[in-house]
């Protein structure tokens, strides 16, 4: 099916919005089942509607790769509410992205949002700068997957996640409900520094 010339740039500028890192335009013409070329003078309409007024978000584009970001003159502004919000105790649903990566992993971005029913892109950007978490690419999914590193569990004082509660059980078990509703308070008092971690204090 055809894509109208402005429904396609939407489709796109949502893309852009809700990826964390930088996307192909290979890539993205064959999300949206378009032509590369198709892809590539929309780019440059978005990039014309945001880095020529003046706004606070610029198209950045690099080698075939594309990616939203905040205007440089902003940055100073950007770091210190990012400094604030890297530093503060881990929300819930933080601690629920956490929790199933720490008894799913390794897990893709896509079975996480299927397990909370939620994008979690930002979630899992915050727990990578925080350290808490680490994604790789693995070339036989043709996905990247995610864990916890060994900051996190040297953190909690443990020698492996398989000593987590319920590990053998939960690891396995395709509902987390229970486990969100017993985990974070579970957490928090096993090591109350579990929602307070710093950034690269994991």
């Amino acid at each position: 099916m055809k894509i109208m010339s402005d429904e396609l740039k939407s489709k796109i500028e949502s893309l852009l919005i809700v990826t964390s890192k930088p996307v192909s335009i290979k890539k993205l013409a064959e999300v949206l089942s378009v032509k590369p070329k198709e892809v590539e003078e929309r780019i440059e309409l978005i990039s014309r509607d945001l880095n020529n007024k003046g706004g606070g978000i610029r198209l950045l584009q690099n080698n075939g790769q594309v990616q939203l970001a905040s205007a440089p003159d902003n940055a100073a502004l950007v770091q210190e509410y990012l400094k604030n919000d890297l530093t503060g105790e881990l929300t819930k649903p933080s601690l629920e992205t956490l929790t199933i990566i720490a008894y799913r992993q390794p897990i893709t971005k896509a079975e996480i949002e299927q397990i909370r029913g939620v994008n979690c892109s930002l979630i899992l950007r915050n727990l990578m700068i925080r350290g808490l978490v680490e994604a790789e690419y693995n070339k036989e999914r043709s996905a990247t997957e995610y864990a916890v590193t060994l900051d996190f569990v040297k953190f909690l004082g443990l020698n492996s996640v398989n000593e987590l509660p319920d590990f053998a059980k939960l690891n396995s078990d395709e509902n987390l409900e229970k486990l969100f509703a017993a985990a974070p308070q579970q957490l928090e008092a096993d090591d109350d520094r579990v929602i307070k971690v710093a950034v690269n204090q994991s």
